[in-house]
């Protein structure tokens, strides 16, 4: 026994029988790849090639000065007088004028570069006191 439709098709049949026109396809399509390209950028992690370019830098210059830190504690721990120039880096209360100090010291100069890092000196003097 089949139930009468009574001029009410399913969802199937509509699906089936729907035929957009071309211009609601193309402004499908224009909305579907904005929503995309805003979802992706906001939830989804995208950036673009200058923030990736930037970010990269960032995390280069962090990884140097943490390897000039670990080269910087290490030079200062080594030099014959330490002990006495610990005590004397203990000594000064500025933050600023520990890392002058460091920087004075040439502890904080990588081979090859003539300046020391600021970020290395700062991390060494933090790393020397705490």
């Amino acid at each position: 026994m089949a139930a009468e439709n009574n001029g009410a098709s399913s969802i199937g049949e509509r699906w089936k029988a729907y035929h957009p026109a071309k211009s609601t396809l193309v402004w499908a399509c224009i909305v579907t790849a904005i929503v995309t390209i805003v979802v992706g950028f906001t939830w989804g992690g995208w950036v673009t090639g200058g923030t990736s370019r930037t970010l990269a830098a960032e995390a280069g210059d962090l990884s140097r000065d943490e390897l000039a830190t670990v080269i910087c504690v290490q030079r200062f721990k080594s030099a014959p007088d330490s002990a006495q120039q610990l005590s004397e880096l203990k000594a000064i209360d500025s933050s600023y004028k520990q890392r002058q100090f460091i920087e004075a010291g040439g502890w904080a100069t990588m081979p090859g570069d003539d300046n020391a890092s600021r970020g290395a000196a700062t991390a060494c003097a933090s790393a020397l006191v705490g």
